[in-house]
């Protein structure tokens, strides 16, 4: 092998060992020429500090079963691309980081890098409101041109992703925390596909290196360094966007939040980072703004054409907005007795307009 598909495949067989995070697999790769580093692994005797014997032993029963060259044609051969800190392709938005992922697998295109980048994050147990938000997020910055940066995870991730998917416009870039042979989660097969065919998946370690818990965090900060700016749709206080956060912080992006109701547990995080001085985001044109797009102007959400709603239909959506609403507060506001406003509830809910839900209804987009 040449001496760049040399280094190439013993990052790749050294990140399948375990307890190798991105430091480590930077430290053994910048420890020697790669072929005597993975001799050194082999042999038990890892050439940076900080490796216990019992760690040290385990990589070299484990590295006994390992061919780095067998491990290079096997990600090529899966139609994956491969580079190293400092391999010519390696992203310039990463090999500036502070911390700069060792290795970098990625399904799809690497150009979609190229343009204006936009980090959606969010909770996965996310409400309909920060669902539909997220999806219209997604789709107006994706034809206004600008690509949309998330984990492909359940709830807000997956909306970003998918409105992004549902426009013609700039590619989705998804960032995940596991080997690209093993999509996670499930669920979203068909959305991790048409996001890869679309744009680019990007995982720092080989195939075959599953989801552990330490991951996600890691996977965080790589989201941060490739946005140039994050918007938090739903968080708990504590959630993991908040990690996602405190990386961007601490890289100098902007961070700004969907305000949500006060009593949704799911907007408890965005609300709290308002009122501690973050800038909320209200709409597509807030972040255009915050770009410095001043100019730009996001596409306004309608009704499906086609669809006419009857008065009493109109009245309700009227009296409606996104946060959940009792029946009985919708027969005060709409003025209409409780069976028209249960009927006028049906036909919205065939129109796509409103979701419901234990008793409560919301409007959604793209009403």
């Amino acid at each position: 092998m040449s001496e760049l598909d040399d280094r190439r495949g013993v990052a790749l067989a050294l990140g399948q060992l375990a307890d190798i995070g991105s430091a480590r697999l930077r430290g053994l790769l910048a420890a020697g020429a790669p072929s005597v580093v993975w001799s050194a692994v082999r042999a038990g005797e890892p050439p940076i500090a900080g490796v216990d014997r019992s760690v040290a032993a385990r990589w070299a029963v484990a590295a006994r079963d390992l061919d780095p060259e067998v491990e290079l044609r096997r990600h090529l051969g899966a139609g994956l691309g491969v580079a190293t800190i400092g391999d010519p392709g390696y992203p310039d938005r990463l090999s500036v980081d502070k911390a700069p992922p060792a290795l970098l697998v990625w399904d799809g295109d690497l150009a979609a890098l190229d343009g204006r980048t936009v980090g959606i994050v969010g909770t996965r147990r996310c409400t309909h409101y920060g669902r539909d938000t997220a999806f219209a997020f997604g789709s107006q910055l994706a034809s206004l041109g600008i690509s949309v940066v998330s984990g492909l995870a359940l709830g807000i991730d997956g909306a970003a992703h998918a409105g992004t998917t549902s426009a013609e416009g700039a590619p989705p870039v998804a960032v995940v925390a596991n080997g690209l042979d093993r999509i996670y989660p499930r669920r979203h097969e068909m959305l991790w596909r048409e996001v890869a065919r679309r744009g680019v998946v990007i995982a720092e370690v080989p195939m075959g290196v599953a989801a552990l818990p330490w991951r996600f965090p890691a996977r965080n900060r790589i989201i941060a360094a490739l946005s140039e700016l994050l918007v938090v749709v739903e968080s708990s206080p504590k959630g993991g966007s908040m990690h996602t956060v405190r990386q961007a912080d601490d890289r100098g992006r902007t961070v700004m939040a969907v305000p949500g109701p006060i009593r949704s547990e799911a907007s408890e995080g965005t609300n709290l980072l308002i009122s501690e001085g973050c800038p909320p985001c209200c709409g597509v044109p807030d972040i255009a703004v915050a770009l410095g797009l001043a100019t730009a102007s996001a596409p306004t959400s309608t009704r499906a054409a086609g669809t006419v709603l009857g008065h009493a239909a109109r009245r309700v959506l009227e009296a409606l907005d996104r946060t959940p609403t009792s029946l009985e507060q919708l027969v005060v506001r709409s003025g209409l007795g409780i069976g028209e406003t249960n009927a006028a509830l049906l036909e919205l809910e065939d129109a796509g307009c409103v979701s419901a839900a234990n008793g409560w209804f919301e409007r959604r987009d793209p009403c």
